[in-house]
């Protein structure tokens, strides 16, 4: 296979991410003309981790950010074969040797396998690179749900074949008149253990709108 050819085969598959939608988004019924895509969320969440380390750089001194950046543009790309699970779908565990064995068979062809080694750091969230994309990634979702509830996308109440509604700890804050958004990003909070700066971005957007006029 020349160069070339390897070069467009696997533009061509990560293309496809530009048509994937977000499953959360399916599964909270979400009405919107458009929903955001696979695609749509690896863009966003590189604009978001550019935002923080810009306002927050000297709380990561350390922080290898070309890294960062790199972890969050080919975070998604197993989802080119296995499609877009939450994790009330599959376990981690699971994710992970599915996500790493289509990696490795999307990479195959090609010459550069630093993007099999930089998507195994990511999913093993031990390096500090790895814990800053990962709560990029996670807090990207939290504020494109607040979009979302500031566009009235999203009727609580109408969460007929929604797993996660049912879940005690949603169910309950929906029970007791929390917003779409406020549940979503309180569960988020307590899931997944923010450190600082994330969590102020976090609390700020639970409190204020944040939808550009």
């Amino acid at each position: 296979m020349e160069r070339a050819e390897k070069v467009l085969k696997f533009y061509t598959l990560c293309n496809t991410l530009k048509d994937v939608v977000r499953t959360g988004w399916k599964n909270w019924n979400v009405k919107r003309e458009r929903i955001e895509s696979v695609a749509e969320h690896v863009y966003g969440v590189q604009m978001l981790a550019f935002g923080i380390y810009s306002e927050y750089k000297e709380e990561y001194k350390d922080l290898d950010f070309e890294k960062v950046i790199m972890m969050l543009a080919i975070h998604e790309l197993e989802e080119t074969v296995i499609g877009d699970f939450t994790f009330y779908q599959i376990t981690k565990e699971e994710k992970n040797a599915k996500g790493h064995a289509a990696v490795a068979k999307i990479l195959k062809d090609l010459a550069n396998y630093y993007i099999k080694e930089i998507i195994e750091e990511f999913d093993a969230r031990q390096t500090n690179e790895a814990k800053f994309a990962y709560f990029c990634d996670k807090l990207e979702c939290d504020v494109q749900c607040k979009l979302y509830d500031e566009q009235k996308c999203v009727d609580v109440n109408f969460q007929t074949n929604n797993i996660r509604a049912r879940e005690p700890k949603v169910a309950k804050l929906i029970d007791e008149g929390a917003s779409w958004s406020y549940m979503w990003m309180t569960f988020g909070q307590e899931r997944y253990n923010y450190d600082k700066p994330f969590l102020e971005i976090s609390n700020f957007a639970k409190d204020n709108k944040i939808l550009n006029k």
